[in-house]
């Protein structure tokens, strides 16, 4: 039997090796993995809340140090003489020209009449009604985002979108204490938005994908992606919680690692309530955790092959004693002449080895010793012939040949004269007899045929007949039997003749009980019938 070469000791043996290397890189990358992406994870987190807790911070400064560039303006005597109103315009025109991100800056009386502002902007118009005015009265107001309202039509828009202010305005008085009006300014929403672009353009080289959100205290976005602004923050962070970041899914499908800070004011300011949220694609961030974890179960796969091959060489080392002595078995089993070899290197093969070796020596020296104990079985020790069981044993692998049953010839002898003799002469004379009429019988018979002795002086004859023979084969042959059986014996001495008496018959198909049945009535008629002669 031949194994297929997957099934080999040492195909299975390299299988293993690699499957086990493969495994345990799996195993390993999976868990290096998920480690470096919880690292990862966490350190993006922290690292997104910090630029949000910078950038809260810089707006912070930023509006506290307008609103007490203001407080400084408020205080000088240009703009607390109400008829010094063109010194006053000259201020308010040269401070919008130093810091740009003023939109407007003005001066009102105490009615909220505007009476001086940058580029003449709304002078002469009432503002009594807007929260600029009526909240700075009594105290410095820093107002949350809003659009333009009055100014809209009148200040430059080059880009076309929606215009955003943030109001800072503080009560201005003379040097008696009084209140003479308020100082009001609109903050351009640029200005955050260029805080930012200053802070996150250069950390999107080491962050990809990088983006900012600022929120308002209504959890309506005010700056950020185009799509988001004006909507309700996603970002889902528990401003309670020691965590300030987070990793979930927003509305356009994508997974983000989110970091948050919110506004705390600075040196009495209470700032204006907004959060300042980061975010990166969680793909993004973890690209370099996930190329890791890639990058370890290619060299797996690797490793897997290089094991398997070297499993390969090793488990050949292993198993080649064992292919020479399963070599050896194998040609023992066909009948060729050789030895089990004696293997020396490791202990086991080397035991294994001699215990096969001394294994087939015995089963050799049994098979021997039954055999010869089948021979004395199945043969008569007088005659040599085969006998009644050697005879039923050849009926049985007669009758499981594949194909159509032979025909067969059966032919049961029995000597004439026999008794006399050996009466006369005693037994030992009678045995010789006996085997000298086995040796005449199987000189008489061919190959595929088979002479019996049956038992006593009785012989029983199995003769295979070829294609186009017949009966009168049998007849023939049983006449030249009896002839054989005739010629004279010289035994202690003296010259013996003694006859046969034949009955035959032709086995074709059913029992061969019947058909030895028939042959032996055949027989008892020739006796009958006046001895030496064949009836059928």
């Amino acid at each position: 039997m031949q194994l297929l070469p997957f099934q080999s000791l040492r195909a299975k043996f390299a299988v293993v090796v690699a499957l086990a290397v493969l495994v345990i890189t799996c195993i390993f990358g999976s868990v290096i993995g998920a480690s470096a992406i919880s690292r990862h994870k966490e350190q993006t987190g922290h690292q997104l809340a910090e630029y949000a807790a910078s950038m809260i911070d810089r707006l912070d400064r930023d509006m506290h140090s307008r609103a007490k560039e203001l407080s400084v303006l408020s205080d000088l005597e240009a703009l607390r003489n109400p008829a010094n109103v063109a010194e006053a315009r000259s201020l308010l025109n040269h401070l919008n020209a130093q810091f740009p991100s003023y939109s407007w800056i003005g001066l009102t009386d105490t009615e909220g009449t505007v009476v001086a502002s940058t580029g003449r902007l709304l002078e002469g118009l009432s503002i009594a009604h807007r929260p600029v005015f009526m909240e700075g009265q009594d105290k410095t107001f820093v107002g949350d985002v809003h659009e333009a309202v009055m100014l809209a039509k009148l200040l430059p828009n080059p880009s076309g979108e929606t215009m955003k202010f943030v109001d800072i305005s503080m009560p201005v008085k003379d040097k008696a204490g009084n209140f003479i009006g308020v100082l009001a300014s609109h903050l351009s929403w640029q200005w955050a938005a260029e805080i930012g672009r200053t802070m996150f353009e250069p950390l999107k080289k080491s962050l990809p994908g990088l983006e900012f959100l600022v929120v308002s205290k209504d959890g309506i976005v005010l700056l950020g992606p185009k799509q988001l602004i004006g909507n309700p923050s996603e970002a889902g962070i528990d401003h309670k919680s020691e965590a300030r970041w987070t990793v979930r899914e927003w509305q356009d499908g994508r997974t983000y690692v989110v970091g948050a800070a919110e506004s705390v004011g600075i040196d009495g300011y209470p700032g204006l309530g907004w959060t300042v949220v980061t975010r990166q694609p969680a793909e993004v961030a973890f690209a370099e955790a996930n190329g890791l974890r890639a990058e370890i179960l290619l060299w797996g796969s690797l490793l897997s092959i290089a094991f398997a091959v070297l499993g390969w060489f090793v488990a050949g080392v292993i198993t080649r004693p064992l292919n020479q002595i399963t070599d050896a078995a194998m040609r023992l089993s066909e009948g060729d002449d050789v030895a089990i070899p004696l293997i020396k290197g490791s202990l086991e093969v080397e035991k294994l080895s001699m215990v096969i070796r001394h294994l087939v020596e015995s089963l050799t020296q049994k098979k021997g010793q039954l055999a010869l104990i089948k021979g004395v079985a199945y043969r008569d020790t007088v005659t040599g012939l085969p006998n009644r069981a050697a005879l039923e044993n050849y009926v049985k692998s007669v009758q499981d040949e594949p194909g159509p049953p032979p025909a067969f010839g059966v032919l049961c002898l029995d000597l004439d004269g026999f008794k006399p003799v050996n009466d006369r002469f005693g037994h030992a004379v009678g045995d010789a007899l006996l085997h000298s009429v086995g040796l005449r019988l199987s000189s008489t018979v061919r190959d595929g045929d088979i002479a019996v002795r049956h038992g006593g002086d009785e012989f029983v004859l199995l003769l295979r007949l070829k294609t186009g023979e017949s009966l009168a084969n049998v007849q023939g042959a049983a006449q030249r039997i009896i002839k054989k059986i005739a010629e004279p014996v010289i035994l202690a001495g003296k010259e013996i003749r003694i006859g046969c008496s034949i009955g035959g018959a032709v086995w074709t198909e059913g029992d061969f009980a019947d058909a030895l049945g028939m042959a032996d009535k055949a027989l008892y008629r020739a006796k009958r019938a006046g001895k030496s002669q064949a009836q059928f």
